[in-house]
């Protein structure tokens, strides 16, 4: 007796929707991740589908980066598979120039995202050997179709995880936080510091975002006053003119990771001095070994320790609480603030769609680490998750369009075997 499609359970789920079927795999997430995937998916002939919650690829580039925001790497390390960046772009190209790349890269490789279709759920099906992906038109979508969510259900042989580290905010919750009568905002809905010109500005995290918000609002004559709870590595962008990322990964052919450490740290010391007597305690661990085992980045200093040392930007501790017009610090200091913009970083959103606990954790990242991360069980891969950055989503994206083109190019060269299709019409991507 053959397989049924569908188990009989979900029987009126099945018939509740539209079912597509995808004769490739479906890519959820159209940042440079999904991009770079179905980017090396093309150049193996192998088709896809991409689903994107947004109204535009890139949305985090796009819609949640303030405007002064750059690159952080020279931008041989940031380029997506098989287009490397104009030769007129600068070394640390902008957020603008970043993002004309990335049109550029989906144009090229004509990649058509399905734009405003938010996962539900994703799941094996086991009974047929398929992945079941559950969507539903976002509020932008809906509200331009009279209100109605329509939902769609895609079924596919392979699912690519590409929605990323930072698809959701965190924002922490701190006593008294709902009594502040002044404005807050994470960093995601920070654009400039021009609206905050004389205001007295609490930015909550000492990481990249948050170091480089301090300065744009001191640079727009704004008070601000930076939280750091805990140590953080800050190195310069760059040695003697050349990115210090460049200089660690070429020390890391010839020397062990715990030495390269050391000289990046000596290196920081002689360009920065010491940073601990402005209240930024380093970690114990080295900048390396730490972003390799905790996924914890080093801020890379673009002027914001400068405002540090002048006092433009004072270094507080962490919040004890909140009160109408002030906040009250650990050490028992009150500051009178009049607005709050929270640099507490991102998390993946993974956990609350897809229904598996065999490859990713509850965190929402693959349970193996780097290098091993990318591929999963019965067709599940995951891009973007290796905390390497760009380069890192890259040589992932390589990987799974290489692993799934072998199997496509294999069975494509097979005489296609005959098989029982349901009575019901399914539309076929």
């Amino acid at each position: 007796m053959e397989k049924m499609l569908f188990r009989l359970s979900d029987h009126d789920d099945f018939f509740s929707r539209r079912c597509v079927w995808v004769n490739g795999p479906v890519i959820v997430g159209a940042g440079p991740s999904g991009l770079a995937v179905g980017a090396c998916l093309k150049e193996q002939g192998v088709p896809f589908v991409v689903l994107e919650r947004a109204e535009c690829i890139a949305s985090l580039w796009q819609n949640r980066t303030y405007d002064r925001l750059k690159l952080h790497l020279p931008k041989q390390f940031c380029q997506l598979p098989n287009m490397p960046f104009p030769e007129s772009f600068p070394e640390y190209p902008t957020k603008k120039q970043f993002i004309n790349y990335l049109e550029s890269y989906a144009k090229r490789f004509e990649i058509n995202p399905r734009f405003n279709e938010c996962v539900q759920s994703a799941k094996y099906d086991e009974t047929c050997g398929l992945w079941r992906v559950k969507t539903v038109a976002s509020a932008a979508a809906s509200s331009c179709n009279g209100g109605n969510h329509s939902e769609v259900e895609y079924i596919c042989r392979w699912l690519v995880v590409a929605t990323g580290e930072n698809a959701e905010r965190v924002v922490p919750d701190i006593e008294g936080l709902g009594e502040f009568r002044g404005n807050v905002m994470h960093a995601c809905e920070y654009k400039s510091g021009e609206t905050f010109r004389g205001k007295r500005v609490l930015v909550v995290g000492c990481g990249n975002s948050g170091m480089e918000v301090s300065l744009d609002l001191c640079n727009h004559n704004a008070v601000p006053s930076m939280v750091v709870r805990s140590s953080v590595h800050v190195l310069p962008r760059e040695v003697f003119r050349q990115s210090t990322f460049e200089l660690a990964s070429m020390m890391m052919r010839w020397l062990p990771l715990w030495l390269v450490d050391k000289l990046m740290l000596i290196l920081a010391w002689l360009v920065l001095g010491n940073i601990e007597k402005f209240g930024l305690k380093r970690p114990s661990m080295g900048p390396l070994e730490l972003k390799n085992t905790l996924g914890k980045t080093p801020v890379l200093d673009i002027g914001a320790l400068e405002k540090i040392r002048s006092g433009d930007i004072k270094v507080v501790p962490g919040i004890k609480r909140f009160f109408p017009g002030s906040v009250e610090l650990v050490n028992g200091e009150k500051l009178d603030i009049d607005s709050v913009v929270f640099a507490t970083g991102y998390r993946s959103n993974v956990p609350f769609w897809l229904q598996e606990s065999q490859f990713f954790c509850k965190n929402g990242f693959p349970k193996a680490s780097f290098p091993n991360g990318w591929r999963g069980y019965a067709g599940l891969y995951a891009v973007g998750f290796s905390r390497r950055g760009l380069s890192g989503a890259s040589m992932d994206a390589m990987r799974i369009a290489q692993d799934i083109g072998n199997v496509w190019k294999q069975e494509t060269t097979q005489k296609p075997k005959t098989t029982a299709c349901h009575r019901r019409s399914i539309s076929q991507f």
